[in-house]
């Protein structure tokens, strides 16, 4: 028991250090990580925790699980980029510590590290599991909902120990449902995947007593119960809004049209994108993905050789379960219309224990492995010690901010013009109490003659042109960066004038 407590604890604590470092460096990147931090920042303003807000109208993309994390992050470290991104840490963490639990269980200690590293270690959880979004609180879930169905459907009852099986099996229905219910507070519908991959399993074994064993009426039903304290409060607060933004536009628009030009809405090019997953993943899965083809050609054979008189062996049904899940998640998403690499993070953790299984059995890899995983995690701890610093001065929003505040008072008003990503909102909110108002040119250099003390953010160029005889006791700043989104280098003026 000591033992167990000592690797769940080294395990933790060194994915926490691992995914920590340089978030404190790198500024929160456009435009979703400023959104979810000022998102969270609002709720503690308004003391509404139940409705997200972003520059004070309503934020329906997500549910508000994140956004909790993120106001007790706030609580206890303030509210910066550091503490923003420290939940997202924390959470992949945890998902690090339920692959190495599940991947003990059914392959031993050796398995159970492996497939937590193989995970820590790709290159896409490297990036999201640092990220001020909500993306690993959702890999978390679905990662305790699979496992916890995993267990519902192998579990085998004996007449000799039935009450303690039976016991088991109402802990592993309880966490199924709960995780379920907290992968929805989320990230929403997409939650439920693990859904599927336990209803898929009556492909591959037919013997399970399914129905039984997940009581999926009562099963829903407290999902939904637990789900409905935060829903129905929203629903009502916003006049059904929620439910018609939230799922409507953002789930169900998601799924036929390509959303913020993630994807395109050409039925041609939509077909040409529907191989997209598998093919970023020899990226996101970097460098494991190396053993993709492998891993794809030894489940085949082994599955071949399982398949007899007496149907799959144990090892192949626990292989087709992850198999399973994998492949749901992957054609979830290779379906909708908008698509982005980090989609497919769900799937990770049953492709890292389906990876970990294959390579133990390598005598190549178990001499190796220790040592590759320790070189990638060198480089990837040096990446995020040095390139942040490196890049920081890139980020326009932030660099603007350090510049001017001293001089920013909590009245002042703010605008801006072409430049107007979320990054600006997070930034200068944390001075000023105003709201950033959208300029077009027209509207500039009125919003400056308006009574009061105020500042306005608008390319260097047009501040030449627009205010070349402002005022002496008005303030400039400017700033050569790059934007992010539209990929392309801006250079910005800060004009503000103290009142």
């Amino acid at each position: 028991m000591k033992s167990a407590i000592r690797n769940y604890a080294l395990l933790f604590f060194a994915c926490v250090l691992f995914h920590v470092i340089g978030t404190w460096s790198l500024p929160l990147i456009d435009r979703d990580e400023p959104r979810f931090a000022e998102a969270s920042r609002e709720m503690i303003e308004r003391e509404n925790y139940v409705v997200p807000y972003f520059n004070n109208h309503y934020r329906f993309d997500k549910p508000p699980l994140s956004y909790w994390a993120q106001v007790a992050s706030y609580r206890i470290f303030g509210e910066n980029d550091f503490a923003a991104r420290f939940p997202t840490t924390i959470a992949a963490a945890l998902v690090a510590l339920a692959i190495f639990a599940w991947g003990s269980r059914i392959g031993g200690n050796r398995v159970g590290w492996w497939a937590a590293l193989i995970f820590t270690l790709s290159l896409q959880v490297f990036a999201h599991g640092k990220a001020a979004v909500s993306d690993m609180w959702l890999v978390l879930f679905v990662t305790m909902a699979h496992w916890a169905g995993y267990e519902l459907v192998a579990e085998k009852k004996t007449s000799n120990a039935q009450r303690p099986t039976l016991n088991a099996q109402w802990r592993w229905w309880w966490i199924f449902y709960l995780s379920l219910a907290f992968a929805f507070l989320a990230k929403g519908p997409i939650g439920l995947i693990p859904l599927l991959t336990v209803g898929s399993t009556r492909i591959f074994d037919r013997e399970v007593e399914l129905g039984k064993r997940i009581a999926f009426v009562r099963g829903i039903a407290l999902t939904l119960a637990i789900i409905s304290l935060w829903a129905v409060p929203a629903l009502i607060r916003t006049h059904g809004e929620f439910l018609r933004v939230g799922i409507g536009r953002h789930v169900i628009g998601r799924s036929f049209v390509a959303m913020e030009g993630h994807g395109s809405n050409s039925f041609v090019v939509y077909l040409l994108l529907l191989p997209f997953y598998f093919v970023t993943v020899f990226v996101s899965f970097f460098p494991w993905s190396i053993k993709l083809p492998s891993l794809m050609r030894g489940l085949w054979r082994d599955r071949k050789a399982a398949v007899g008189d007496h149907g799959y062996n144990a090892r192949d049904k626990i292989d087709m379960y992850l198999v399973a899940g994998t492949a749901i998640t992957f054609a979830i998403f290779t379906v909708v219309m908008t698509k982005l690499p980090h989609y497919t993070l769900p799937a990770f953790p049953l492709l890292s224990l389906l990876l970990a299984r294959q390579l133990v059995a390598s005598e190549f890899w178990v001499r190796r492995f220790k040592g590759i995983a320790t070189s990638v995690a060198v480089i990837y701890v040096c990446i995020a010690l040095i390139g942040p610093p490196l890049i920081a001065s890139a980020f326009p929003s932030r660099e603007l901010f350090k510049q001017s505040e001293n001089d920013l008072r909590p009245e002042m008003e703010f605008g801006a013009m072409d430049f107007t990503e979320p990054s600006l909102v997070w930034y200068f909110r944390s001075r000023v109490r105003g709201w950033m108002t959208t300029l077009d040119r027209d509207m500039v250099k009125p919003f400056m003659e308006k009574p009061g003390p105020r500042f306005v953010i608008v390319p260097a160029n047009l501040a030449e042109t627009l205010f070349a005889d402002h005022p002496g006791d008005w303030k400039t700043y400017t700033h050569r960066g790059f934007n992010i989104v539209k990929g392309k280098r801006v250079e910005l003026t800060l004009v503000l004038k103290s009142n």
